[in-house]
């Protein structure tokens, strides 16, 4: 089983279905009915058992259904999340799903502290979480955002303490940021992209619309 990169993946040949958001790959079809829709998480499911490799699926009414995965093992996308990619896209070509692959993204919660041990028990409580980090949290069954814990060398007092981590497929990026401004929003700074732009809105409450380009 060996690691997979973003920008490997996102060089494959025939997975356009799939993009890669904040650490897993996603993809997002549409079926004719909620029936439909639902034979086809059947399906996945019969071939994630045989795989012994098991994807997280989310089936919505009329008809869409996500796909999203990474090796739950390693935390990390690796040649068998690949070779499940092209399992799915398969079965939903068969099943004459549309294909939604730019609708992909994930949610994060960041959190500005000068200790995060200090806090972060008291927000584990409150959402009933767990700690995946001595910074982080996640919701064990998978269904909430991400909580996460941003280390400052001296107290925020000029703007709030919370942010939300949009994180979006790389090709939609620009998109969602012109959005954002033509809504009514400012560029904070791009100084950090293709990885992060900061975005405020008129009240000076910001977001940050995130990708996997240009990280460490």
């Amino acid at each position: 089983m060996d690691s997979v990169t973003a920008a490997t993946f996102s060089a494959l040949p025939e997975l356009d279905d799939w993009r890669f958001v904040l650490g897993a790959v996603h993809a997002d079809f549409g079926f004719a009915s909620f029936s439909a829709a639902g034979e086809f998480v059947a399906a996945v499911a019969a071939a994630a058992d045989a795989a012994d490799h098991h994807p997280e699926v989310t089936l919505r009414y009329p008809g869409r259904v996500r796909v999203s995965m990474r090796s739950h093992d390693s935390a990390a996308l690796t040649s068998r999340d690949v070779d499940m990619a092209h399992t799915v896209s398969t079965l939903a070509r068969a099943a004459r799903a549309t294909t939604h692959p730019t609708h992909g993204q994930a949610l994060e919660i960041a959190i500005d502290t000068m200790d995060a041990s200090r806090i972060l028990p008291f927000w584990a409580a409150v959402l009933d979480y767990v700690p995946t980090s001595d910074s982080s949290l996640a919701d064990p069954d998978h269904f909430g955002p991400g909580v996460w814990f941003q280390q400052m060398d001296e107290p925020r007092t000029e703007r709030q303490r919370f942010h939300i981590d949009v994180s979006v497929p790389a090709d939609v990026a620009d998109a969602r940021v012109a959005a954002a401004v033509a809504a009514g929003g400012r560029l904070v700074t791009d100084r950090f992209a293709r990885s992060w732009w900061v975005l405020a809105d008129a009240d000076g409450n910001e977001a940050c619309v995130c990708t996997w380009q240009d990280r460490g």
